[in-house]
């Protein structure tokens, strides 16, 4: 099971992705889904993932998805590097590539980027039991 978007009824696979795709959304300059995450989640920019993803699904209606599978739900790239941005935001914009993204949006593009290259490599500097890992 999954969640539509309450704002575009967009197909999330869990709580989590619906909780990325409102906050990313919003952050692109997408005003509908700002003003959404504002008056159902006031802190959200203060919320990781799952803490958002535990607020915002409690207003998202639960879907049967056609378009995820959960045994193995690597977004169709390959699961040992990020990716699909690009991809990600032909989906939203539905046209190709980054299209007319405003100097902001393009900033904030970045800065996820960056964001998710240290999540990236932190989470290999830590092994399964949260200790430091010493052959990373």
């Amino acid at each position: 099971m999954g969640y539509a978007c309450p704002v575009c009824a967009a197909e999330q696979a869990d709580a989590k992705h619906l909780a990325n795709h409102l906050a990313i959304t919003a952050s692109l300059g997408r005003e509908e889904h700002r003003e959404w995450l504002e008056e159902h989640a006031p802190n959200w920019g203060d919320c990781g993932p799952d803490e958002l993803g535990e607020l915002v699904s409690q207003h998202a209606e639960e879907i049967e998805t056609s378009a995820f599978d959960d045994t193995e739900h690597n977004h169709g790239h390959d699961p040992g590097r990020p990716g699909g941005l690009e991809d990600g935001i032909a989906r939203q914009s539905r046209q190709p590539g980054r299209g007319s993204l405003t100097a902001e949006a393009e900033g904030v593009l970045q800065e996820a980027q960056e964001l998710t290259r240290q999540m990236h490599s932190d989470e290999a500097e830590v092994d399964s039991e949260g200790e430091p890992n010493e052959n990373a």
